[in-house]
C-alpha cells in the first residue's frame, strides 16, 4: 500500500512535493523506513523503486543480516542496513530519519520489556519490535548490543554515568550523560553543553 506523500511520517526525510503517493512500510508505519525509501530517497543508491526491486531479486539487500524480499520492509531506529556498505538508521536532532555507514555487524537494542514463557524461559522485547530468548541478568531500560546471529555481545547498564541517546521527543538526536535516574525519569547533561533536562526513560536509550 502507499501513504499520500502530504501525509508520510515527518521524521522521514523527502520532499513535500513531488508525485502523489509515497511507500508506505508493511510494519511500524508511524517509525519505520521503507527499503525503497531507504535506498533510493535517502542513500542514493538506485534512481527508481524498479531499480530497488531488482537489487532485492539479486538478494543483494539485508535488514540486521537478513536478506530483505519486500521493498516496503520496515527499517527501525539502530536497525543495521547492508547494500554493499552497513548502515544504521539513526535520528538527528531536527527529528529526521538518517542513515551512518558504520563496520560492525551489531544493531543496538533497549529492553523494553521481559516476559516469561513456559519452561522458565526469559524472552527479551526491544525497542524495534524484535526479540529474542536469553537468561542472562538484564534489566528493562538497559540496552545491548546484538550480533546477526541473535547472540548479545554487549550489555549496557541504564546507569548513571553511561552515555546516552535521546530518542524521541524535544531533545531528540542528542547525546548526553546520565547524570540522575529515577524510577520513570532520567536526568541527561548534553555534551559540550551545560544543560541538563529531565526526561522520561522511554525517552532515552543508553549506549
Amino acid at each position: 500500500m502507499y501513504l499520500k506523500r502530504a501525509k508520510a511520517i515527518k521524521k522521514l526525510p523527502i520532499r513535500r512535493k513531488g508525485t502523489k503517493y509515497v511507500a508506505r512500510a508493511s510494519s511500524h508505519i508511524k517509525d519505520g523506513v521503507p527499503v525503497v525509501i531507504a535506498v533510493r530517497d535517502m542513500l542514493g543508491l538506485a534512481k527508481t523503486a524498479k531499480e530497488v526491486k531488482e537489487i532485492i531479486k539479486e538478494k543483494l539487500i539485508k535488514i540486521n543480516g537478513k536478506i530483505v524480499k519486500n521493498p516496503k520492509e520496515s527499517i527501525r531506529l539502530f536497525n543495521v542496513l547492508e547494500i554493499g556498505k552497513k548502515y544504521r538508521l539513526t535520528i538527528l536532532p531536527t527529528g529526521k530519519f538518517s542513515f551512518e555507514e558504520i563496520k560492525d555487524s551489531v544493531r543496538l537494542c533497549k529492553i523494553i520489556n521481559k516476559k516469561i514463557l513456559r519452561g522458565k524461559k526469559i524472552q527479551l522485547n526491544f525497542h524495534d519490535g524484535t526479540n529474542i530468548l536469553s537468561n542472562e541478568n538484564i534489566n528493562i531500560g538497559d540496552s545491548i548490543e546484538l550480533d546477526f546471529d541473535g547472540k548479545i555481545r554487549k550489555v549496557i547498564s541504564f546507569e548513571k554515568g553511561k552515555n546516552s541517546f535521546v530518542i524521541s521527543g524535544r531533545s531528540v538526536g542528542l547525546i548526553g550523560v546520565v547524570k540522575g535516574l529515577g524510577s520513570r525519569k532520567v536526568i541527561i547533561k548534553f555534551k559540550d553543553s551545560d544543560k541538563e533536562v529531565e526526561l522520561d526513560k522511554s525517552h532515552v536509550i543508553v549506549i
